[in-house]
């Protein structure tokens, strides 16, 4: 393999407004593994949100403009399984109609890749040298697991990180109910999901140190896991795993400081 590798970092919308810290983290593992790592300033949403509310028109014109932002770099890597599964999954099919962009939606999905999947499947990195004190558990989200088959890579890395200890989520593959824009049309059945996603992580992290934390690789499940713990008073932290894996969790956890 060539290196180093040129790597377009896809942040994410939620990354950028909620967690830029992720970001960070994965530019740091990135970086760390010897790719060249650039952020561009031109990227936006993924059109996730669009594509699946069924608004086409507007998720094409989202992809087009992905795909001239990023299809000049070796790999993109987004912290995220279902912005990196969009690319990878979806835009093909979005854009196979498209002469001008069929055959580059194509190779850019050929080359786009979840992070740690990326570090564990295409650099081969079997461990990470970073530290974390206390008890951990994942959870698998949707996307990443079922989309792009993320499954053992983020706990290959975290068993490699100093003083963690991993103990498995019960269930650990079942949705937390966030959904995208599922928690918005059907709050309801949202809630029942998160509630008992809630309940399993802290009966799986009982007796781990101030409660324990709770990792994940998509910020979108982590803001409704972390929303539905703290409202139920559970002594949870929740992170994204990059921040583990990356060193950088020595700050504030998701959610800390705000309410409701």
């Amino acid at each position: 393999m060539r290196l180093p590798l040129r790597i377009g970092l896809f942040v994410t919308c939620l990354v950028d407004l909620f967690r830029p810290t992720i970001g960070l983290a994965a530019a740091k593992l990135l970086g760390d593994a010897g790719c060249i790592v650039e952020a561009p300033a031109a990227q936006t949403c993924c059109g996730q949100p669009a594509y699946n509310s069924g608004d086409r028109k507007t998720a094409t014109a989202i992809a087009r403009q992905v795909v001239d932002t990023f299809e000049g770099f070796d790999h993109v890597v987004a912290p995220s399984g279902s912005c990196a599964g969009m690319l990878r999954v979806h835009y093909p099919a979005l854009l196979a109609g498209d002469a001008a962009y069929a055959a580059r939606a194509a190779a850019l999905a050929a080359k786009s890749h979840e992070l740690v999947a990326f570090l564990v499947d295409v650099l081969g990195q079997e461990r990470v040298s970073a530290r974390f004190q206390g008890r951990v558990t994942y959870h698998d989200s949707c996307s990443g697991l079922r989309e792009l088959g993320v499954k053992s890579q983020p706990r290959r890395l975290l068993q490699s990180v100093e003083g963690l200890e991993l103990k498995e989520l019960p269930g650990a593959e079942v949705c937390c109910g966030f959904g995208g824009t599922f928690c918005i049309k059907y709050p309801e059945i949202s809630d029942s999901m998160v509630t008992d996603k809630a309940a399993d992580i802290e009966k799986t992290l009982a007796g781990g140190r101030e409660g324990g934390t709770l990792l994940a690789g998509d910020l979108g499940c982590l803001l409704n896991m972390a929303g539905k713990l703290g409202r139920r008073g559970a002594r949870v932290k929740s992170r994204h795993v990059a921040e583990v894996l990356a060193g950088m969790a020595e700050g504030p956890a998701i959610g800390e400081g705000r309410k409701g």
